[in-house]
């Protein structure tokens, strides 16, 4: 469907599946908002968007997302700027072996990859609200199948490990997702998310030791492409078939079951307020 006029404001935007949806939107003739944390980067794929789609005003903001007072003011600054918010994708995210603890006190998986879709949700609420019908759109992984949910021990501060961190901090992606979808219910946005595969970008290259080259190697044998990667996220944000879908887990373009403790509403809300008790946003 055709994006003209529409406002689309991308996170994790300056590679990988991010970078190829950011493209393919602006083709369609969105306005690209991006949210990055390298200038360089940012300034190269602000470029690569010009030249896809150069009837748009496309801008970046840049934000390390690992710190709640940057998410807020990011956030602030895009609702300074945009009247009203189309799309939102929450796709930045992370991986690391070591626990590693920001300066909020937040274990980094949670804060990365699941506090800065909440912050940076909730404060574009009201944007999107005034753009309905609206979407957001968050990358999960289905590595959320092999996570065990420990609802107080949510930042892994018990028995640590890398990629079970990761795992736990996907299913919040999607515990999450259904409680948004629930609370915006009747505002005219929806809210799904998605797996996009295993894909060959940039995502674990540093996490360090073995993990990281564990992730190097499977690339090699066993990833799609960004492009196949990304074809779920443009196809949550652009698709007719899915305007009036809310709360949804999908992966290949198809609504699929998530485990159960995604399931688990109660789990869901407890695990909503916490975060907004965290991050200090309602």
């Amino acid at each position: 469907m055709s994006l003209d006029g529409k406002v689309c404001v991308i996170t994790g935007a300056t590679s990988g599946i991010g970078e190829v949806a950011a493209i393919d939107l602006a083709r369609l003739g969105a306005r690209l908002v991006l949210v990055a944390r390298d200038p360089a980067r940012g300034e190269a794929t602000l470029a690569r968007l010009r030249a896809s789609g150069p009837a748009a005003a496309h801008r970046v903001h840049y934000a390390e997302l690992s710190r709640i007072a940057e998410m807020k003011r990011v956030a602030a600054e895009i609702a300074a700027a945009e009247s009203r918010v189309d799309l939102l994708v929450n796709n930045a995210g992370a991986l690391f072996t070591r626990r590693e603890v920001t300066a909020d006190g937040l274990e980094m998986h949670f804060a990365v990859n699941h506090v800065a879709y909440f912050v940076i949700t909730q404060m574009l609420r009201e944007r999107l609200i005034a753009a309905a019908p609206a979407r957001v759109v968050s990358t999960a992984s289905g590595a959320h199948y092999g996570a065990r949910l420990d609802l107080d021990d949510l930042q892994f501060a018990r028995d640590y490990a890398g990629f079970q961190a990761y795992q736990r901090s996907k299913l919040y992606n999607v515990m999450w997702t259904r409680e948004l979808a629930r609370r915006l219910a009747g505002t005219g946005v929806t809210a799904n998310c998605f797996h996009p595969g295993f894909v060959a970008t940039r995502y674990g290259d540093h996490a360090g030791g073995l993990l990281a080259f564990g992730v190097r190697v499977a690339k090699s044998l066993f990833a799609i492409s960004s492009q196949k990667g990304a074809r779920t996220l443009v196809y949550l944000a652009t698709s007719p078939e899915v305007a009036g879908v809310t709360g949804g887990y999908f992966t290949r373009c198809r609504e699929k079951t998530p485990n159960d403790a995604a399931r688990d509403d109660a789990a869901g809300r407890r695990l909503w307020d916490e975060t907004a008790r965290l991050a200090g946003v309602g």
